[in-house]
């Protein structure tokens, strides 16, 4: 599987593979009962991941910070899907308190949440700080899906126990997780300028997304709580995420343009592990082409999982505290 499935699009345990789409993986299932967030979810994969559970019948919430193309997201499937069950809500990972926002907003329309979907993130830009003043990339793609995530967990564990319907939790990360720096996250240098590398920097993210949804997947199994918590990569997709450095992927896809996948192939795996009825008491898994993936060292490093989320619950309450 992973690498020679890639190369060969060939399906694995699961019966999907690379060449798998969204719309195959989740073929005959029924999420008429199933409330989704999407962080991200108006362009690239995270539109066809909310596309394909609203044509599965989900009610999906788009967060995203650009609500008018959001709300173009949004006529697109319901121009083709005019049953479609969809709604806009703002949402800027980068800062706390819109995160903060996002949540009662939310909470406010007293729906249930059965699935989360941290899709959104930024990657390869060139060093900047957030409004909250943490490195952009660590602080979209990581710190505002973990406060996001904390503050959306109690409605998902009244959801799961009311409806009985087991609720999950999708990370997007990434192969890139393998490539960051020499301790994997550093803790004392988030935002050190002067040895910050764009590559390094999102990788260090894509770490932190699979060892977020270790840990959190631990806390829950704790608790008893009927909440699955997975990491995923979505493959090697040409999408907005990379304008940073578009002309070096377009060079590199040159080169390797048999392990690129196309959109509705990208969403798959999402789709899968957010869907699939197989899955159901899945935690704490890495998933690569609808196929559970053996992640790094450091991704399945318990302890380090332990100490980012310490270290990311004191910085989300200095950051709410000053």
């Amino acid at each position: 599987m992973g690498i020679l499935s890639l190369i060969t699009g060939r399906v694995g345990w699961s019966g999907f593979g690379s060449g798998t789409t969204a719309e195959q993986v989740s073929t005959s299932i029924d999420a008429s009962d199933r409330t989704v967030i999407v962080t991200g979810g108006a362009s690239g994969i995270g539109l066809e991941t909310t596309r394909v559970l609203a044509l599965r019948g989900a009610h999906v919430i788009i967060a995203a910070r650009n609500i008018k193309a959001a709300n173009e997201a949004k006529q697109l499937i319901l121009s083709n899907n005019e049953k479609a069950k969809i709604d806009v809500l703002e949402l800027d990972l980068a800062c706390l308190d819109s995160v903060k926002a996002f949540a009662d907003r939310f909470k406010s329309l007293n729906l249930p949440l059965n699935i989360l979907i941290n899709n959104a993130g930024v990657m390869f830009c060139p060093y900047t700080l957030s409004q909250d003043g943490i490195e952009m990339q660590f602080a979209t793609n990581h710190l505002g899906h973990f406060h996001l995530t904390n503050l959306l967990l109690d409605k998902m564990k009244e959801t799961a126990a009311t409806t009985g319907i087991e609720g999950r939790i999708v990370n997007l990360s990434s192969v890139a997780h393998l490539y960051t720096y020499a301790q994997g996250i550093r803790f004392d240098k988030i935002n050190d300028k002067d040895s910050y590398s764009d590559k390094k920097a999102y990788g260090q993210s894509k770490l932190a997304n699979i060892l977020h949804a270790n840990e959190l997947s631990r806390r829950l199994k704790e608790e008893g709580a009927n909440i699955t918590v997975n990491s995923v990569h979505p493959g090697l997709i040409m999408t907005d995420l990379m304008r940073h450095s578009l002309w070096r992927m377009r060079i590199l896809k040159v080169f390797t343009y048999i392990i690129w996948k196309n959109v509705p192939q990208g969403a798959a795996t999402t789709c899968y592990v957010a869907l699939h009825p197989d899955l159901k008491g899945v935690t704490g898994k890495y998933f690569l082409d609808c196929n559970e993936w053996q992640a790094s060292k450091f991704a399945t490093d318990p302890e380090l999982a332990k100490k980012l989320w310490d270290y990311s619950h004191k910085l989300v309450n200095t950051i709410q505290s000053s």
